[in-house]
């Protein structure tokens, strides 16, 4: 058992639901504003935590973990 390597993927996982959760808030702003967001700030009463590393750009979440699941 490799405790770096566990730590890692664990990261990973972690910041792909993180990528997930941020996606689902930039359709819940878009439901309810019709509009999409231009900013991660937008999003910050979407989401319960530190989304700081994440960004949106043409109406995705960008940052950590979102590569890997696109």
């Amino acid at each position: 058992m490799n405790p770096r390597q566990l730590e890692s993927r664990a990261q990973s996982v972690a910041d792909q639901a993180t990528c997930r959760t941020v996606d689902t808030a930039i359709v819940g702003y878009l439901m309810n504003t019709g509009k999409t967001p231009t900013s991660i700030t937008q999003l910050t009463g979407y989401v319960h935590g530190d989304i700081s590393r994440y960004r949106v750009v043409d109406g995705l979440a960008d940052g950590p973990g979102c590569a890997d699941i696109r």
